[in-house]
């Protein structure tokens, strides 16, 4: 796990700053601790959510997420270590449980979330897409619509909650009828397959999968998402580094030629 130079983790000083004086930290971690100077951090995503994390056919991780992330920490004063992977409904578990010391992954800035971890500024905004299969007759215009078929998402994304929220919970869409993912990858094979009749899916990894599977955006739902980094709860540093740097690669280009090498490319 990540450590400052005095062998002591970031989470466990975040714990140790939030319940002891600063001359306490001072006294257990020394004096270095938390003043940044090329401290690792973690970072930790879930891949199978294309463009933004996905594997190549190295098995190397690559995506929008990644390089972005990538830009982002180099302009700060921190350094990046081997990216961990977790289903996503792992991620913000391991942020609280000192796995991760940041999480790039598509994640919508939500007031849930933000209640068990804290955000960098936006970098992404997205709606939700529904896709089906282009070998299918099931054609759905609006999300009503989905009441007569099978529905899958990813266990933890904003799509499952929506199916959850919208349709589920008012009882338009019997629970056995909604399949939950470890990942999107799955949840589209299903719908390939015929086992599900629609996914629903951020826009822009719904758009990936329509260039590259037999599926296709058949409406798209708004939500108003906005994407953030997120980052273990009280790590003020870290966010406020990620939050400028994210305005230097905006502001030098790199964000402007990552989404034209991921979105338009």
């Amino acid at each position: 796990m990540v450590r400052t130079d005095d062998g002591v983790s970031r989470r466990t000083y975040l714990q140790l700053v939030g319940a002891s004086s600063v001359a306490g930290i001072t006294a257990t971690a020394g004096c270095s601790a938390g003043g940044g100077g090329g401290e690792e951090i973690t970072p930790a995503t879930a891949p199978g959510f294309p463009p933004f994390e996905m594997k190549n056919d190295a098995g190397e991780l690559i995506g929008f997420d990644v390089d972005l992330l990538s830009a982002v920490v180099e302009e700060t004063e921190f350094t990046l270590g081997e990216w961990e992977e977790f289903e996503f409904s792992s991620l913000i578990p391991a942020l609280k449980n000192d796995r991760a010391d940041v999480v790039a992954a598509a994640m919508t800035i939500t007031d849930d979330r933000d209640e068990s971890v804290d955000f960098s500024e936006s970098y992404y905004s997205a709606d939700q897409a529904i896709l089906v299969a282009d070998s299918g007759d099931f054609a759905p215009s609006e999300l009503a619509d989905l009441a007569d078929g099978k529905v899958g998402a990813q266990e933890g994304t904003t799509g499952a909650s929506v199916v959850t929220e919208q349709l589920v919970e008012g009882g338009d869409l019997a629970e056995a009828d909604f399949n939950t993912y470890g990942s999107y990858v799955l949840a589209v094979e299903d719908l390939v397959n015929g086992n599900v009749d629609a996914v629903v899916v951020d826009t822009p990894v719904a758009n990936t999968f329509a260039a590259n599977r037999p599926v296709s955006v058949t409406f798209t739902y708004e939500t108003g998402e906005n994407y953030g980094f997120a980052v273990q709860e009280g790590d003020s540093d870290l966010q406020s580094a990620l939050d400028d740097g994210l305005a230097t690669v905006r502001e030098d280009g790199t964000y402007e030629e990552l989404t034209a090498e991921y979105f338009t490319g």
